[in-house]
């Protein structure tokens, strides 16, 4: 998962400063995931609610930010990119009512038993792979709306400067 975020940033990056920052926040969101099954018992507490914070942030930026630009583009040039867009959208919805559900679950999650503990490991493990899903899915949306005609977004940045 971390090296194909990395293959995300060496692609995309530079093209657009949301994009570079949401990249940048999926590498940290990866590395708070990663990080969670060696937390001591102690500490998890505290870890979980730092990576549901983090995991809650990177959604809505998704959402409220990547998405809407990267539309905004698909629309103003019109390339064909909107369309097959659309179909991704439905695709990635179910992996923001999984991470939604594991939040409602585990954000405010103090003093576990060992049953919730395994409990946790399984439901860690099932978002990890609705995660990838997603950033699979992500990263063809960059592909689709942003990469055809990212000279020319470039271009309009660098003229914004």
């Amino acid at each position: 998962m971390l090296e194909k975020c990395q293959n995300a940033k060496e692609r995309w990056g530079g093209v657009s400063n949301i994009i570079d920052n949401w990249l940048e926040a999926r590498q940290k969101l990866i590395s708070q995931f990663v990080a969670l099954p060696s937390t001591e018992v102690k500490n998890l507490e505290s870890k979980i609610g730092q990576f549901c914070t983090a995991m809650m942030d990177y959604l809505s930026s998704g959402h409220f930010e990547v998405y809407e630009q990267l539309l905004r583009e698909g629309s103003e040039y019109d390339d064909g990119g909107l369309e097959k867009a659309q179909k991704l959208f439905p695709l990635i919805q179910p992996t923001t009512d999984a991470a939604l559900d594991f939040n409602d679950a585990y954000s405010s999650f103090s003093s576990p038993t060992v049953q919730q503990i395994r409990e946790f490991s399984f439901q860690l493990s099932t978002l990890g792979e609705n995660i990838e899903e997603r950033f699979t899915l992500e990263d063809q949306l960059i592909e689709v709306l942003h990469t055809a005609h990212r000279d020319i977004v470039m271009s309009a940045e660098e003229e914004q400067v």
